[in-house]
């Protein structure tokens, strides 16, 4: 006899409770449950089978409405009953609770987990319902335009559809329902405001040392989501990650220590898929990785060694999913985290991790180390001028390197300024520009409070 497991129960005798178990299997994938078998698999048989055999399926009708195989089997002179469950197309619910076999467990499902169970019975997602009170003065024409350019220039969407409507291009993209209501992607995707439909909507960075209670900076992003992606990139390449620069002849080379394409599917994979109930993507970058909290679990079946295999895309939100792919921001083949994967490879970096939590999913992501063999993100925070002697571009710290960023593209930013950007004090910004310019990558002229910063080409040696 095969062992208890996901979708096999024994019970040495039947007790109406069970029926629980029953509905838990039918909104599942299915199981058996014998009756009248011990945990040892043991058959110690039944004294009223036959009896059973004719309450049993008029129970499971009446209080679950659904009609499932009872079978009298015998093993010598002891009978015991099988009971086939199969899965269910609708949700089945017991005495108004709905149960749900997960595992070797029976969970009640409640809450946003009740929610989209109903939904995914229904074989709709979350993106499809319509959202109460708005209209089409809520959708941001500029992002409907910019998702179109995207789209061309790929060859996902024909040329001509640039002079569509805006509701045309909602429609074309299944996101207005037959009664005219815009859905819930639609919102997510080009509203002017989605944060005033959907409170956890942003994406959040924060930057650490070693642990959460060691916040050294913060971003909030917020907005429509398709546009979201070019600012969360830009954010981190100015702010939160190195680019080592080396020179290739005379061309000098700036490239971020996690490839673009890798952070790009990485955070694609978090907006496409992550359930907006939640609360809101959280991405940690520490001194030595990259985490990336996803409200939302894997689903059902899949954990990252499937993951790392070949495997068919399961989108949360099919429209969101959609629209990404028409735009050129992701694929349809279920291959983001091999993307992910591959491209970490090529740069030496070890392999991505992927847990599956109760409420949500956590993919680590490792930094880079630096040319010399150490990690550059270590010493965020902690140069100073006893050690500048070695400092170069390669080797800044990554508020430092924002400080350069900062300059270059406004030469007449004031330390103060910067430390408001920055959420440290306007002292820490002062020690971090006298390092670098005393190691000779930036100079100051002019008045002390009025002059202009110059970013000098490479470090020059002081005298």
């Amino acid at each position: 006899m095969l062992s208890e497991s996901q979708n096999i129960e024994y019970k040495e005798s039947w007790r109406d409770e069970y029926l629980k178990w029953i509905c838990g299997f039918a909104n599942a994938q299915g199981g058996h449950i014998f009756i009248g078998v011990n945990d040892e698999k043991q058959v110690i048989g039944l004294p009223d089978a036959k009896k059973l055999m004719e309450d049993i399926p008029n129970k499971i009708v009446n209080y679950l409405g659904i009609v499932e195989d009872v079978n009298l089997l015998t093993e010598g002179e002891k009978e015991y009953i099988e009971i086939v469950v199969t899965p269910s197309s609708m949700p089945v619910a017991y005495r108004g609770v709905y149960h749900y076999r997960s595992g070797s467990t029976k969970q009640e499902l409640k809450g946003l987990a009740l929610q989209n169970f109903i939904l995914k019975k229904m074989g709709w997602s979350w993106d499809d319902m319509p959202v109460a009170g708005a209209t089409l003065n809520d959708i941001d024409r500029q992002a409907i335009d910019y998702f179109l350019r995207k789209g061309i220039e790929v060859g996902r969407i024909s040329g001509d559809a640039y002079t569509s409507s805006t509701e045309a291009v909602l429609r074309s993209l299944n996101l207005i329902t037959e009664e005219g209501q815009l859905k819930q992607a639609a919102l997510l995707l080009f509203g002017k405001n989605p944060k005033r439909f959907f409170v956890s909507c942003d994406f959040r960075i924060g930057r650490f040392h070693n642990d959460e209670s060691d916040l050294i900076t913060q971003d909030v992003v917020e907005g429509n989501i398709l546009q979201m992606v070019n600012r969360i990139i830009e954010l981190l390449r100015s702010k939160y990650l190195l680019s080592p620069i080396h020179y290739e002849g005379i061309t000098r080379i700036e490239q971020l220590e996690i490839p673009e394409d890798v952070l790009r599917e990485a955070i694609c994979n978090a907006i496409v898929h992550r359930d907006y109930m939640g609360v809101h993507t959280q991405m940690k970058v520490y001194d030595d990785c990259i985490m990336l909290w996803n409200d939302g679990k894997l689903p059902e079946g899949i954990n990252q060694e499937k993951l790392f295999a070949e495997h068919a895309s399961q989108p949360r939100n099919r429209n969101i999913a959609n629209a990404f792919y028409k735009a050129g921001f992701i694929e349809t083949w279920g291959r983001g985290i091999n993307k992910i994967r591959q491209g970490l490879k090529k740069m030496g970096l070890p392999e991505p991790k992927i847990e599956n939590h109760v409420s949500g999913t956590l993919i680590t992501i490792y930094r880079n180390v630096g040319v010399n063999g150490t990690n550059n993100t270590n010493n965020v925070g902690n140069m100073s001028e006893t050690n500048v002697g070695n400092m170069s571009e390669t080797n800044l710290t990554e508020r430092q390197r924002f400080i350069l960023s900062s300059i270059k593209k406004n030469p007449l930013i004031t330390g103060k300024e910067m430390s408001e950007t920055l959420s440290v004090t306007q002292r820490t910004v002062e020690r971090d520009l006298a390092a670098m310019q005393k190691a000779g990558i930036i100079r100051h002229e002019g008045k002390v409070n009025a002059g202009v910063w110059v970013v000098l080409e490479k470090p020059q040696k002081k005298d």
